[in-house]
């Protein structure tokens, strides 16, 4: 009874495999990954410029989105609400491909004001924690977030034209670090035994 029943459980398929049996194609898509990143680095202008481009393509869907979902509400009000919204997005999606550089200098703004404003609350929060804690690996973040803010804002707008070029390619190159480890840990996963072994009960 319980060989058999160890035989049932051996026979169900594991939620790896199917990974498994493609990590070629996750090490190549790793690989494209780091490639990407890497001449984002080296192009960092470019980089820039295809990132708020993205981030323009993000906004008109996210426009029709809310165009095409203000008409499942019934009432006028909230119809009106957002179809407005959807246009705003819309109209921001567009005006990002007229002016990318425009585009790019307000994200940057934007990014350096929010890591400083992430940086400052983790320096309060590091300030607030028991010495017994990682409070030194808090502040320690925080203040390099801290200080990468206030670097971006010193040489704004400047520093639009490379900035989110460089989140960009590091972005990347981590993105595809993980998936080329993923890849490779697939492949050394062994393959599920078939429980049917001759001889087994059918």
């Amino acid at each position: 009874m319980t060989s058999a029943f160890g035989s049932l459980r051996s026979s169900e398929p594991t939620g790896v495999e199917p990974l498994r049996a493609r990590w070629g194609w996750i090490v190549a898509l790793g690989v494209v990954y780091l490639i990407a990143g890497f001449i984002a680095l080296g192009s960092v202008v470019l980089a820039t410029v295809a990132s708020v481009l993205i981030v323009g393509i993000m906004m008109l869907m996210a426009g029709f989105a809310e165009m095409i979902g203000a008409f499942q509400f019934k009432s006028w009000g909230k119809f009106g609400l957002w179809m407005l919204l959807g246009a705003l997005y819309i109209i921001a999606g567009v005006l990002t491909f007229e002016n990318p550089l425009f585009a790019a200098a307000a994200l940057t703004l934007a990014l350096g004001i929010a890591l400083i404003v992430s940086g400052g609350m983790r320096l309060v929060l590091a300030f607030g924690m028991p010495r017994g804690s990682a409070w030194g690996m808090v502040m320690l973040s925080g203040f390099i977030t801290l200080l990468l803010g206030c670097m971006i804002l010193a040489r704004w707008p400047l520093s639009s034209l490379f900035t989110l070029g460089i989140f960009l390619g590091i972005d990347m190159i981590f993105a595809g670090v993980g998936w080329l480890s993923m890849g490779l840990a697939m492949r050394s996963i062994p393959p599920a035994l078939d429980a049917r072994a001759p001889g087994s009960a059918a």
